[in-house]
């Protein structure tokens, strides 16, 4: 709720400032949870599906988010995957859908791949069956084809995070090097391939590191004593990945030696090749030559397994060099001259990194390569919740696309849903098709990956209704960009990749206008919760059980106390933790509201201010209220543009703590006073994207005929709002000991001046002159004696 509550607060507030706004919501509700449930529960995942949304349907109405529902899309209706298989049709005549080889985790006795979340200590979750990993033909984009232009590009998204940002350019991960090749000792016809940007250390290679899937391995070990230590290493490996998907180095660094050896091709020599948690297949070739005096990494691992250290690496400036204590505790990792190197003893890093490179291209050894960390996207999924893939395979293996006339390809209701294999398999219906040619042929069974559906959903937004294609140029080119994105920082390297790839690719193909979707985002933080189990802070989640339920806060303190406390707990940006204080804060929040209904329902009300209050003269205390009033608008208006939505709400409490001065000193007044008519609608209006239901009602009941989105947001006076006097701490050597009031425009000197005369001041001078005296500009005076 606190994501939606967020955006409906941007959403409400810009449509009051006269934007017209599109503010639309949908469903990315193909997925595992469906299917399982339907496993579990003996329910269609489509039943499962439209109970679930029509209950959060139900929820984000009762909270009054002010969503488009004209504009709903499901990405599980074949109205909306019928165009996302049109648009994999595009990439695959674009040539960026292609079929291949992949590792997979596999249950053997379910016969189905499985997801690293449905793998429990190196078993099914489902049966308890070992999981094994397996290749398998799948479906990939060549989002690596995109790889430079999603790097670069990224420096045109100037209002994004910058932590988003920064972990983006690490997932793509460029990287200029040389890729080379270390032959196996017992069949040099086969190598492994490494990349580094280190050539100047090759020499010091003491033993090769693999990915756990790394495609070579079930060759090195099959039928050796190697052989299961190497699965459950990997499957181990898998697990710790899913948890550290950003790559941490805080991984602790684990490995298995295979048995096998291979050649260094700069001196010969044998290397034996281990498989390491701290290798991924997604960068680079999957394989590291491992240079432990040189990289931390390698050093942790190799002083864990007593495997070799050499160096060959010394630092350039000998004064503070000392051999006996060199490479002991840690790794050198900065540039130097080599040494142990053959001919290349005694260059610079810098000389032997670019005459290494000459001599491999020179011999066939290696080349000069530019590399990403970003791996090509697999797509397909071995289940039957999700998008089918429109393609079909002819009697002679070869492929085709499904013609575009006969999208969509529907998902078939004669499956059983028995949690083994893929329920697509038992389909006739779906797997039994004529080719193009009229000869027998098989339909995919594969599904596409859910982050394909939502890839593209917010074009989809600006058409919903759209049966002739996926979205109208002219209504993208209307509403896109996305003028500001609200969402987890969860997303960061995933879905916000695959939507700037689609959108890249879309615009290449001239579908779209745009390309970039999203050139402003806000990640707002997650609400967590103290685990008594685990003894630690967790995310608050369904799956652990351990949410605070909507509808029971709505029941209690009613739906805009409980939008407020999301936004009122903390800066958005971060997380919050709920507790007990938590639940003190939510029944100020209710507290708050009543106060303001009680200020509305004690006192008359004149709608006709704005006629008559230009006309007054005002005493102290109109002005002041009036002063507090027009302050207010700019404060909670410059929050909102911040997103700093606790402090907007502070602002809007200061100004009800004003009105309540003001109630108090006029007890048993009848008299309609514009300047306090205009404190309440200036109250209720800025009030109302926070809390809409009470600013309506009380609106309503005040004679408005408007909701109050309908109605202007209130413009600030700055003169009104300019105080006439303000009072300013005095520092001495930074800490406060005295106030001094100053006219607010009083020149700087005369500030001064004051400061100075204070007595405080006075006596730490003692007589003597000050050394510095800084006036920060209506904050503070800052005296250094």
């Amino acid at each position: 709720m606190r994501n939606y509550a967020i955006g409906d607060v941007i959403s409400r507030y810009r449509v009051m400032k006269g934007f017209e706004v599109l503010h639309p919501m949908g469903w990315d509700s193909f997925g595992l949870p469906a299917e399982n449930a339907a496993i579990k529960n003996q329910v269609h995942p489509a039943e499962w599906t439209d109970m679930c949304i029509a209950r959060m349907h139900d929820q984000l109405d009762q909270l009054g988010i002010s969503f488009d529902w004209s504009r709903e899309v499901t990405t599980c209706k074949p109205d909306y995957y019928r165009w996302t298989q049109w648009l994999f049709l595009q990439f695959y005549k674009k040539g960026l859908a292609e079929r291949r080889a992949a590792n997979i985790n596999w249950c053997p006795k379910d016969q189905t791949v499985l997801a690293n979340e449905q793998v429990k200590d190196g078993k099914c979750d489902r049966c308890g069956t070992a999981v094994e990993q397996k290749a398998l033909t799948q479906w990939f984009f060549k989002i690596t084809d995109y790889a430079q232009r999603l790097l670069d590009d990224l420096d045109t998204l100037t209002d994004w995070p910058e932590r988003v940002v920064s972990m983006q350019r690490h997932w793509i991960g460029r990287s200029e090097g040389v890729s080379f090749h270390f032959p196996l000792k017992d069949d040099s016809t086969k190598t492994i391939e490494v990349f580094t940007t280190r050539v100047d250390t090759v020499f010091g290679v003491t033993y090769m590191v693999l990915a756990p899937d790394h495609a070579l391995v079930d060759e090195l070990v099959r039928g050796t004593e190697y052989e299961k230590i190497a699965s459950d290493f990997a499957i181990e490996t898998a697990l710790e990945k899913e948890k550290h998907k950003d790559y941490s180095d805080e991984i602790p660094k684990a490995g298995v030696f295979t048995g096998a050896y291979c050649i260094n091709p700069m001196n010969g020599e044998e290397v034996p090749i281990w498989l390491g948690n701290y290798v991924v297949s997604e960068y680079g070739s999957g394989a590291v030559m491992a240079v432990p005096a040189h990289d931390q990494r390698d050093f942790e691992f190799a002083k864990k397994n007593d495997l070799p250290i050499r160096t060959v690496i010394h630092p350039s400036d000998k004064s503070t060099f000392d051999e006996s204590t060199f490479i002991q505790d840690a790794a050198f990792e900065e540039y130097g001259v080599l040494v142990n190197s053959g001919d290349f003893t005694g260059l610079s890093s810098a000389e032997a990194k670019t005459k290494i490179a000459k001599f491999m291209e020179a011999n066939n050894i290696g080349k000069n390569t530019v590399n990403f960390r970003l791996r090509d996207w697999c797509l397909s999924r071995q289940r039957y919740w999700g998008c089918p893939i429109p393609m079909v395979y002819r009697e002679d293996g070869s492929v085709e696309p499904v013609p575009e006339d006969q999208l969509p390809v529907l998902l078939p209701t004669d499956v059983q849903f028995t949690g083994q294999g893929n329920p697509l398999l038992t389909s006739e219906s779906l797997k039994n098709v004529t080719d193009s040619n009229g000869k027998p042929a098989r339909r995919e069974t594969d599904t596409m990956d859910t982050f394909v559906d939502s890839s593209w959903y917010f074009l989809r937004y600006c058409s919903p209704q759209n049966t002739d294609a996926p979205f109208d140029p002219e209504d993208v080119k209307r509403w896109m960009p996305v003028d500001q994105y609200v969402g987890g920082v969860e997303h960061a390297t995933m879905h916000l990749i695959y939507a700037r790839f689609f959108t890249k690719v879309l615009f290449d193909l001239g579908l779209c206008p745009v390309n970039e979707p999203f050139p402003r985002l806000f990640t707002q933080g997650m609400v967590t919760k103290f685990s008594e189990g685990s003894g630690k802070v967790e995310k608050m989640s369904k799956s652990k059980g351990n949410v605070v339920s909507l509808s029971d806060a709505i029941s209690q303190y009613g739906a805009d106390a409980t939008r407020m406390l999301t936004l009122f707990l903390g800066p958005p940006e971060l997380d919050v933790e709920w507790n007990e204080q938590s639940e003190s804060t939510f029944a100020g929040t209710y507290r708050f509201l009543e106060r303001v209904t009680r200020i509305i329902n004690t006192l008359p009300f004149d709608t006709n201010w704005k006629q008559t209050i230009g006309e007054s003269t005002f005493t102290p205390e109109e002005t002041k209220l009036r002063r507090k009033t027009h302050q207010s608008i700019q404060k909670v208006q410059s929050a909102i543009e911040r997103f700093s939505l606790n402090t907007a709400i502070s602002a809007l409490m200061e100004q009800v703590n004003a009105m309540q001065e003001w109630c108090n000193s006029h007890k048993g007044s009848t008299e309609t006073n514009p300047v306090f008519s205009e404190a309440v609608e200036t109250l209720l209006l800025c009030l109302s994207p926070f809390a809409p239901h009470l600013a309506d009602e009380l609106l309503e009941q005040l004679g408005f005929e408007q909701a109050a989105f309908e109605m202007s947001w209130p413009v600030a006076d700055d003169a009104i709002a300019k105080e006439d006097e303000i009072e300013l701490p005095v520092q001495i050597n930074g800490k406060v000991r005295a106030r001094i009031v100053i006219a607010a425009d009083m020149d700087e000197e005369v500030v001064k001046q004051l400061a100075l005369q204070t007595p405080e001041v006075q006596a730490q001078l003692d007589g003597k002159e000050p050394r510095r005296v800084i006036v920060v500009s209506g904050r503070m005076v800052n005296v250094v004696v």
